[in-house]
């Protein structure tokens, strides 16, 4: 028998207790996932770096970041010398610029920006601001002038400039809402004015006044042209370089109804009325561009109707053999982009139903148009670098530095790329030639490289490049390495690269690298929390499946650690119709990433596709749903299931479908028009009738109701929901803006009416679209959890 002394006892006791501390700590890491766990606020999982910039300097990295858990994010900053991140305390940014809504002046040494409604100038070797305005009115949009003497900013509806040395502030423009000029005076009125200075009150009382007008006239400025608005509202005016010129954008509304939103959960306790946007085919915003030339003291509006193609009738109107009315269709115009000189403007012209794009080069002064390349779609024209809308100009478009080559993106080849245009040859290139997408192209800070992303090396993953600047396809020099999505803020010099960079089982993190070939990135931050890292978070399979048109199917697949033979699946359908998901980063959608780990480790094989219409695979891929939602993006789905069974050996009969929004509503089509694929699905926030959705999308899309209603008959769901043959699960917001919560209601009713009884519903009072509240998300995704153990691992 042995026999222990107390020493050895205490010892072996504590031991025991060290032993038993690390079970606990290695059980509580090894945790299974729960619904509860990974639907809590997104604080749990640490923090991630966003709106990373750099210090006008360049000597300083700034960022957004939340290390402390705080109630939002705070500034950060690392150096180039030290690179422990810091907190910049609020009394050190009152002086800093923003990173956002600066104007540099042409050397580069000083910038100007506004904020809390004036002006700052900030002189970037010195450090030091200067605020060049107190007033209360609002001072918006400064930019220098060509030769840096002044600032050009907005008050109110004008354009002001205020002189650098002298500080003399001149108005430019004098828009007004006044309807005409004043009547001006008839003979008879005249005669008598004049014959009342017998008078000699009169007489005096007119010497009086013009003599003020002598004073007026020697120290104040003429009066400006007025600038009539026509009942419409100025949206954006600017000054040419040499201040000749003011190009004014004015946008006029739309009469319409607009939909009505419940909100019952008030502080009040009595149901408040919210007003939220119109729908698909209601009349939208008009916009016009006008020119106010200062020299010749006169206003012209851009002529669009010498476009080509400007009276064409879209391609579907064949389908109805219904001709073209003859007229010029609606545009909107973007722009300008000024030359170096005041007599071009680069502008952005787009056809109000987007089946046309066309780049133009305006002679300012003869107020003509020069068509540098048209881009016609019988779908509809968009695509990385080419989107947009009335209010911001989202579209890649300027001057190369010789002023003779304009660039822009254009999927002429089939993919987005960087395109330039000779303005005197008319003669178009393609830079970056090839089967991949092109994302935010620049010209580098010393204007010899280009700079872009794109996803050359694989449609799911990004990298930044450069290519030597010129007006020819050059080789690209990749300057990024990690696998997954490299976001790069370039340094003023362009001797540094801030990368914001995940992978698909890592959160965005920030790296610091030279811009040299074969430098190493270092990582700066490491904000996951240790919590999320204690789970072996799966990095997914990226997989294709060939289709039956030909085309393979980019996916993440998610496979259970111990294969589950003829186990249930799910296929997930991502949001937002143009997105990509199938891709090696963190996934914006996190929490349904999260959500399909939980499912895997629950015996579900995951399929999270990149359905025919999603984005970054060039222009075919995002129209093949044309005129038909829920048609080859739906066969993409069933294909995909038919590919689980096959390849996965998962059960044909416990194959689920599930998403949000866009999701959701290929969801319904999947339940309804293919329910011997599909044996349950969960639609989220969906849309039930795209005649209720909202223009800009919807119209891309399916055209408007009233001019193509096969198109909306044949992709609306609630037309089709006698179908109906699987159990169903509806989640929505009550508040939801986007997708209303009327398409629910009405889909609801019509369930009713058909006698369906195999669906459920879920209602979430004070959520919009994207959900806040984490009881919320809690709440839904345990319904969907049990919804698909109910129906998919327990059978009918």
């Amino acid at each position: 028998m042995t026999t222990y002394t107390p020493f050895f006892s205490k010892v072996l006791l504590c031991l025991i207790g060290f032993m038993l501390l690390g079970f606990t700590l290695n059980a509580q890491s090894l945790a299974p996932l729960t619904v509860e766990k990974i639907m809590r606020d997104a604080k749990w999982m640490g923090t991630q770096p966003s709106n990373v910039h750099w210090s006008p300097e360049g000597n300083n990295v700034l960022f957004n970041w939340n290390p402390d858990q705080a109630e939002s994010d705070s500034l950060y900053t690392i150096s180039l010398t030290n690179r422990v991140p810091a907190l910049v305390t609020l009394s050190s940014q009152i002086n800093m610029p923003p990173f956002k809504g600066i104007s540099y002046n042409s050397t580069g040494t000083q910038l100007v920006y506004a904020r809390y409604g004036n002006l700052f100038l900030y002189n970037i070797g010195q450090g030091t601001t200067k605020q060049l305005t107190y007033t209360q009115t609002k001072e918006l949009a400064p930019v220098f002038t060509a030769n840096d003497s002044s600032i050009v900013y907005r008050s109110g509806t004008d354009l002001f400039t205020i002189d650098l040395s002298s500080g003399v502030i001149q108005q430019i423009t004098h828009f007004t809402n006044q309807v005409s000029t004043p009547a001006t005076p008839s003979a008879a009125a005249k005669w008598l004015k004049q014959d009342q200075l017998m008078f000699d009150v009169i007489a005096e009382k007119q010497r009086q006044d013009s003599l003020t007008q002598v004073m007026n006239a020697k120290f104040s400025p003429p009066p400006l042209l007025p600038i009539y608005m026509q009942g419409g509202t100025l949206l954006k005016a600017s000054l040419s370089p040499n201040e000749r010129f003011v190009v004014f954008k004015l946008v006029f509304g739309a009469d319409n109804q607009q939909t009505k939103l419940p909100e019952y959960v008030t502080s009040t306790g009595y149901t408040a009325i919210n007003q939220s946007r119109t729908k698909v085919g209601d009349a939208q915003l008009s916009t016009k561009m006008g020119i106010y030339d200062r020299q010749r003291d006169t206003v012209y509006y851009v002529n669009t109707s010498v476009l080509p193609g400007i009276k064409d009738a879209p391609a579907f109107y064949k389908i109805y053999d219904r001709p073209a009315n003859g007229k010029d269709r609606e545009v909107h115009v973007f722009g300008p982009h000024f030359s170096n000189n005041d007599q071009k403007a680069l502008l952005d012209i787009r056809s109000t139903d987007n089946k046309d794009r066309w780049i133009v080069l305006l002679d300012l002064p003869s107020n003509s148009l020069q068509v540098l390349d048209r881009q016609q779609d019988d779908a509809w024209v968009e695509g990385p670098g080419i989107g947009w809308s009335v209010f911001a100009n989202g579209s890649v478009l300027g001057w190369m530095p010789d002023f003779t080559h304009a660039y822009f993106q254009s999927e002429n080849s089939g993919f987005s790329h960087l395109t330039i245009a000779n303005v005197n040859t008319g003669k178009l290139t393609d830079l970056t030639p090839g089967n991949y997408e092109v994302y935010t192209p620049f010209i580098g800070p010393n204007k010899e490289y280009w700079y872009f992303t794109a996803n050359k090396e694989h449609p799911g993953v990004r990298h930044f490049y450069r290519m030597p600047l010129g007006t020819a396809p050059q080789d690209m020099e990749q300057l990024t390495s990690m696998v997954g999505n490299s976001q790069v803020s370039l340094s003023p010099n362009g001797q540094w690269m801030a990368i914001r960079y995940s992978k698909a089982n890592q959160p965005w993190e920030l790296y610091l690298k030279e811009n040299v070939p074969g430098a190493v990135a270092q990582q700066i931050t490491n904000g996951a929390s240790a919590e999320f890292k204690s789970y072996n978070w799966r990095t997914p399979e990226i997989v294709t499946i060939p289709t039956s048109d030909g085309e393979q199917v980019y996916a993440r697949l998610y496979k259970p650690q111990t294969a589950v033979a003829n186990g249930p699946a799910v296929i997930y359908v991502h949001g937002a119709g143009y997105l990509q998901n199938a891709h090696k980063w963190w996934s914006n959608i996190f929490r349904d990433y999260m959500f399909h780990n939980l499912l895997a480790d629950n015996g579900y094989t995951v399929l999270d596709i990149d359905y025919r219409g999603s984005a970054g695979y060039g222009r075919k891929w995002r129209t093949d749903v044309y005129r038909h939602l829920g048609g080859r993006d739906l066969d993409d789905c069933k294909e995909a299931a038919k590919w689980l069974a096959q390849a996965h050996n998962v059960n044909e009969t416990k194959i689920g479908i599930y998403g949000g929004s866009y999701g959701g509503f290929l969801t319904l089509m999947g339940l309804f028009k293919a329910p011997e694929v599909f044996s349950a699905g969960a639609a989220l926030r969906a849309v039930s009738d795209w005649a209720h959705y909202n223009h800009p999308y919807t119209a891309n899309r399916l055209n408007t109701p009233v001019l193509d209603t096969d198109a909306y008959r044949r992709s609306s769901p609630i037309y089709f929901a006698e179908g109906l043959g699987s159990p169903l699960l509806l989640c929505h917001g009550v508040a939801d803006d986007n997708v209303h919560f009327q398409d629910a209601i009405r889909l609801i009713q019509r369930l009713i009416e058909l006698g369906k009884q195999n669906w459920d519903v879920a209602l979430y009072p004070v959520e919009g679209h994207d959900f806040v509240v984490p009881s919320s998300w809690i709440d839904e995704y345990l319904r969907i959890q049990g919804f698909f153990d109910r129906y998919l691992k327990a059978g009918p």
